[in-house]
């Protein structure tokens, strides 16, 4: 719970930080880069590695992340990746990324050793109090955060679902293999962004 615990507090303030620099378009399929890291990660921790088939489906997400930069292909094969790293959104939600394949396996040994239940409530919990803590060091404008309180509920609520059915999830199946199925969301975040924030890019995307 420590472990998990403290490695998502430093990871949500980058991620939301990501979102801030960059577009969502952008930001969130670099999250598809968990399960490449936990290639490394989840046999460290936990003794666990995909077969043929994940290996194959991790390669299409390094290549699918180069196609996100496919237009800087022009200045080099290595372009496009050198213009992922230029941005700093990128950069943070890279790390969020690498931050998230370990706390990963931390919260399926603890699934092991409770409940999908139990465990979401807990890390919950403890995120809760951490991030409390740094938002009062902070000094943010409660007032201003107030103003949109129906909008917490919302995400708090669906957030709440997220992780509940992640972390049943894991009882099933590889580490690597539930975050990968996960990541799909990422396709909808480039719709999202498209539709709602008029970005750019669209179609490479």
């Amino acid at each position: 719970l420590f472990m998990s615990g403290s490695i998502n507090t430093i990871a949500f303030p980058l991620y939301v930080k990501a979102l801030q620099d960059t577009d969502l378009s952008l930001a969130l399929p670099l999250l598809t880069f968990t399960p490449l890291f936990l290639l490394v990660t989840s046999p460290l921790i936990l003794g666990e590695f995909p077969h043929m088939l994940g290996l194959v489906g991790v390669l299409l997400i390094v290549i699918g992340s180069y196609v996100l930069s496919i237009r800087e292909l022009k200045y080099g094969y290595f372009a496009p990746f050198v213009a992922l790293l230029k941005n700093k959104g990128s950069r943070y939600m890279l790390l969020v990324a690498f931050l998230w394949s370990i706390s990963l396996n931390f919260d399926k040994m603890g699934i092991q050793h409770s409940s999908p239940l139990f465990w979401g409530f807990a890390i919950t919990v403890f995120l809760v109090f951490t991030l409390t803590l740094l938002v009062l060091r902070s000094r943010v404008s409660f007032k201003q955060s107030t103003s949109c309180a129906y909008l917490f509920f919302f995400m708090g609520l669906f957030y709440a679902l997220t992780i509940f059915v992640q972390n049943y999830a894991l009882t099933f199946v590889l580490v690597s293999y539930v975050i990968s199925i996960k990541r799909l969301s990422v396709l909808f975040s480039v719709v999202w962004g498209k539709l709602i924030f008029h970005e750019g890019g669209f179609q490479e995307r």
